[in-house]
């Protein structure tokens, strides 16, 4: 693993239990990865980063354990940080400069690698989209029954039950 990959906590493979992965990419292609078939949880952020970072009214992501995911190689990816501390790197193909990747990691929770469901090419393995957050800074309202959390704080904290539900049905933190 290079030092790059080991300084913000990811693994040069990742194999799940079952051995089975499922490729993403980027939109062109040049930036490819995978992810096993156990993603934690998806749902929809609609934050200004987010909206930003994907160039689309709100993001669209689904959440894997960091050890889930083989990261593209060293210099496939750039990555970013948009607001400190970086808890969040965010990273974009070198070549289209299109949302590829993200990578969380702050204290008290698991690595996390946060994908844009997009770029998961096996929409069978996909989770139902469970809330959305930070919906203050919606572009326009969403047409769903899903919970819709406004505020940081509010937001952040729905993030956190996600995750603890996800990991209490057996899943095991990166």
């Amino acid at each position: 693993m290079s030092n790059a990959w080991q300084r913000i906590g990811i693994e040069a493979s990742a194999v799940n239990a079952s051995g089975k992965s499922v490729p993403c990419e980027c939109t062109c292609g040049a930036t490819t990865f995978s992810a096993s078939e156990s993603p934690l949880f998806r749902l929809f952020c609609h934050c200004s980063i987010c909206q930003r970072f994907n160039d689309a009214p709100f993001a669209d992501v689904t959440v894997f354990r960091a050890n889930d995911v083989a990261m593209p190689p060293e210099g496939v990816v750039q990555f970013g940080t948009y607001r400190p501390p970086p808890n969040v790197r965010r990273g974009v193909c070198a070549e289209c400069a299109s949302p590829a990747i993200e990578v969380f990691h702050t204290p008290l929770f698991p690595k996390l690698t946060i994908v844009p469901t997009q770029n998961i090419k096996r929409t069978d393995i996909l989770p139902a989209p469970a809330a959305h957050i930070f919906y203050e800074s919606r572009v326009s309202d969403a047409a769903d029954d899903l919970i819709k959390h406004h505020g940081y704080w509010r937001s952040q904290l729905a993030f956190g039950r996600l995750l603890l539900k996800a990991l209490a049905r057996g899943q095991k933190a990166g």
